[in-house]
């Protein structure tokens, strides 16, 4: 066999790499925006191997809502981002303002698997739930806050000093406030009965706390006996070592729902819809609820024991929960607040 001369040799490694530039050229980018929360696990068990999936490469933008929302807002006209995580009531929000693309369920084929209250929660076909979490009352078992079985049982006198409530600036607060409305008969769409109810106890609170380490602190220090709390919360809570007991209300629990969204305009919608059915896939569901990331939406998923007492999973909790209509939220929402700091902030 001949051995080819160097020149030969160095011809064909230079065609070699002008054979391979464009396949490299050809390498996309997906940008997905996300809270930032548990990223590393997100890598693990979501990016990395959609990554190798897709032969893409990921981009991931971290921030709060509100910070995302306003990117989303102010680069309508170029935009950078390809997938994007929010509460529905936002999506919602970012639907009216004409920033999010339809969803083409055909190419979306777990979603039929997921809970139907998650397929299009905002009722437009741009967006789907990837999650869902449930708002119940945690109590100290050990003391008469045991016998507590309903939200109304929030009013008892003799859980004044040792009752938390949560403010309305966060989600805890904004289903207590709905719940208290419900419990106590209200319904109307400005809340305020369980404005009105909310604010005869406000007294009797011992704060409203406002970051879920706050909640989790006052537990742990025997200031609070009972308060609403998001079951996202509960794994933490149980470390305290206190004696806590979730309730379920006999009115039921608020649940709240994330989804994902595709901005209009993306230029890689494609990969989106393929990172959103990977996302609700079974398999990928289970694993990330194995690792308290998130509760699954996905009928199917099975997490291990121990992370299904952690997390918004099995038929009681799921059974148990009402939602807020988003568009109710979208409308409302800043007349309650107004309410709320006229009745209850202003202590």
């Amino acid at each position: 066999m001949k051995t080819l001369p160097a020149a030969a040799l160095a011809l064909l490694a230079v065609l070699s790499v002008t054979a391979a530039a464009p396949a490299a050229a050809q390498a996309r980018t997906l940008v997905v925006s996300t809270y930032g929360l548990n990223g590393d696990l997100l890598k693990k068990h979501v990016y990395d191997p959609f990554k190798a999936r897709c032969g893409c490469e990921l981009v991931i933008e971290t921030g709060n809502v509100a910070e995302r929302m306003a990117k989303l807002e102010a680069r309508r006209a170029n935009p950078t981002v390809d997938l994007i995580q929010m509460p529905d009531f936002t999506a919602l929000e970012a639907s009216g303002k004409g920033l999010l693309e339809k969803l083409d369920y055909a190419k979306l084929r777990n979603a039929a698997d997921i809970y139907d209250f998650g397929r299009d929660p905002i009722r437009t076909g741009e967006a789907v739930a990837y999650t869902v979490y449930s708002v119940g009352l945690v109590v100290r078992s050990d003391k008469p806050t045991v016998t507590i079985a309903s939200w109304k049982d929030l009013w008892r006198p003799d859980l004044k000093g040792h009752l938390m409530l949560a403010n309305i600036t966060g989600n805890q607060g904004l289903a207590t406030l709905y719940m208290a409305d419900r419990a106590w008969g209200g319904m109307a769409t400005d809340l305020s009965t369980g404005i009105g109810k909310i604010a005869e106890i406000k007294g009797n609170a011992v704060t409203f706390y406002t970051q879920t380490a706050q909640m989790t602190a006052l537990f742990a220090q025997d200031e609070a006996w009972v308060a609403p709390v998001g079951r996202f919360a509960w794994l933490n809570l149980q470390k305290t070592g206190k004696p806590l007991k979730w309730v379920v209300p006999k009115e039921g629990q608020l649940g709240m729902l994330n989804v994902l969204a595709v901005p209009k305009g993306s230029r890689n919608a494609d990969l989106a819809h393929q990172l959103i059915d990977f996302w609700l896939s079974r398999d990928v569901q289970t694993a990330l609820a194995n690792d308290l990331v998130d509760s699954p939406i996905h009928r199917g998923a099975k997490p291990k024991p121990e992370a299904a007492a952690a997390l918004t999973v099995g038929r009681e909790q799921i059974d148990s929960m009402v939602f807020m209509k988003p568009d109710m939220v979208v409308r409302e929402r800043a007349g309650w607040i107004t309410q709320w700091n006229r009745m209850i902030a202003a202590r």
